[in-house]
């Protein structure tokens, strides 16, 4: 092969591939769209479906309102849930509010017990306290009334009460306290 063919061979070579390019650019090759056809509803079908669409749109502002009573409903429900933002503040909360409520009343209470929490629906949970304490028996009745009567959803799951040997007649006093709390705090059950 001489250097004058290798030459010719490469100018027709680019000759082809230019002739190819100009091909694709040009459009030959190219795909053809569809032209868009107009839909062919009829006038009535369009007014029905317009009148459907107007009495759609009139409730709105109606369910707008009842939507928002239902939610100030709602918050007036939950305005008695502890409002926390783990599970452990939560616990904190009531132990300090039943250890406030406790001191009010004259009953020195020493930390919580035992800790524990409940889902009692998809929305809700319960977290309790267990705390104890000694105290007299009218000190009792009126812890029990001023638990009732804070602005908290509060409750008392177990109360045991024994009998003391003072004479003072204090009885010993294990009351588990609890509150409701938003479902999102409580862990997943796995399983």
């Amino acid at each position: 092969m001489t250097i004058g063919t290798l030459d010719r061979r490469l100018v027709f070579l680019l000759l082809g591939s230019v002739v190819v390019i100009l091909i694709l650019r040009l459009g030959v090759y190219r795909d053809r769209a569809e032209p868009v056809v107009a839909a062919v509803d009829s006038i009535p079908v369009a007014e029905r479906r317009l009148e459907k669409l107007r009495d759609g749109a009139s409730t709105i502002p109606g369910k707008a309102e009842v939507l928002k009573l239902v939610r100030a409903e709602a918050e007036a429900h939950e305005k008695g849930m502890l409002k926390a933002d783990t599970m452990a503040q939560a616990q904190a909360q009531l132990l300090s509010l039943a250890q406030a409520v406790a001191k009010a009343n004259g009953i020195d209470t020493r930390g919580g017990e035992e800790f524990r929490n409940k889902i009692l629906s998809d929305d809700y949970g319960e977290v309790s306290v267990a705390v104890t304490f000694t105290c007299g028996i009218e000190q009792l009745v009126n812890l029990l009334a001023a638990l009732g009567n804070q602005p908290e959803i509060l409750a008392t799951n177990e109360i045991h009460v024994n009998g003391g040997n003072d004479k003072k007649k204090n009885v010993q006093v294990r009351l588990s306290v609890s509150a409701l709390v938003s479902r999102k705090l409580l862990p997943e059950k796995k399983g």
